[in-house]
């Protein structure tokens, strides 16, 4: 049984006191189940962030030389990840280059159309997960991004099956230091040649439960990851039409 429905707006600000650059909505719906447990849910996803394409519109993904793969489960990894990483990839490029990356360029997508499907195991990855894989290999033969990156263990392991990496692992493999390996190993094998799957932490923390402590841990991931992918950027610019003119 519904209960109701949660409708938030939410808005990115790059800096304090800069101006709103996108709003977004996320509508949550609250059930009711006959255990008599209360269930909290994200009811439309396709109003959460203006570049989300569900591969309905797959001709213009030319257009974008770095896409960014979210979970649908996680809609709040744009403000709370990427923003902060991309804030620090333009700092460092702006220092080397003295020009700006235009956000346009960067496509963001939905890993997957139906939150339902969302697999938390190595073996339940149903029917349509496999077929949305297969839409979505075709997308990236045909475009090319250079850039690819994923955040958290879902998307990561969705990109692998795409390139048909093995072996295949759950979701639950990819811990956060598998998942920094994975990205070290992509930074020191880039090269704008190929498609570089670079995986971004979604849950990052720390051992020391100091509050100031895991926001300084966030702060310096942020920052490590984002001067790394800045590197490979400013070193191949040439390659990428991400630039404002």
């Amino acid at each position: 049984m519904v209960l109701g429905v949660i409708k938030i707006w939410c808005s990115d600000r790059h800096a304090k006191g800069a101006p709103i650059t996108n709003s977004f909505q996320v509508i949550w719906k609250l059930s009711y189940s006959s255990k008599g447990v209360i269930h909290l849910s994200i009811l439309d996803l396709n109003n959460y962030l203006p570049l989300v394409d569900r591969m309905e519109s797959r001709c213009e993904d030319g257009l974008y030389p770095i896409w960014l793969l979210v979970n649908p489960k996680h809609p709040s990894v744009r403000l709370d990840i990427w923003n902060p990483i991309f804030n620090e990839i333009q700092d460092k490029v702006y220092r080397e280059l003295h020009a700006r990356i235009n956000a346009e360029t960067i496509l963001i997508k939905n890993v997957i159309s139906d939150i339902q499907l969302v697999p938390n195991t190595l073996n339940w990855w149903e029917d349509e997960v496999v077929e949305e894989i297969e839409i979505f290999r075709k997308s990236v033969l045909e475009h090319q991004p250079i850039i690819l990156m994923t955040v958290g263990s879902f998307p990561y392991e969705f990109v692998r099956r795409v390139f048909e990496i093995e072996p295949k692992k759950g979701p639950k493999y990819w811990s956060n230091a598998n998942l920094e390996d994975e990205f070290e190993q992509s930074i020191a094998n880039f090269n704008t040649k190929k498609t570089n799957r670079l995986p971004l932490l979604r849950r990052i923390i720390t051992d020391n439960f100091n509050e100031y402590s895991s926001l300084e841990y966030k702060e310096n991931y942020f920052r490590d990851v984002g001067i790394k992918i800045a590197d490979r950027i400013v070193e191949y610019k040439d390659s990428l039409n991400i630039w404002i003119e």
